[in-house]
């Protein structure tokens, strides 16, 4: 493994809203995020939980849990637009 390796990390993220008329019309975040490197995947279905998985990669490199609390305000301020 390359030096570089270690420390950069790719995710393919999915999200969509999924429209649940039938229970108060409210629309809902779905989706699923893969760890490229290890293939690791998990469906979310809220925002913070996109944001924990991509902050359990960042403990792992060392980051303090402060940039995954600034992940989650860009997501949520991403999906506002």
């Amino acid at each position: 493994m390359r030096v570089w390796d270690s420390k950069t990390h790719s995710f393919i993220v999915k999200i969509w809203l999924e429209e649940t008329a039938e229970e108060d019309g409210k629309a809902r975040w779905r989706g699923h995020v893969t760890h490229v490197g290890d293939e690791q995947r998990r469906y979310v279905e809220t925002l913070d939980d996109l944001s924990a998985f991509i902050g359990s990669y960042l403990e792992e490199m060392g980051v303090r849990s402060e940039p995954r609390s600034r992940l989650g305000r860009w997501l949520n301020r991403w999906t506002r637009h």
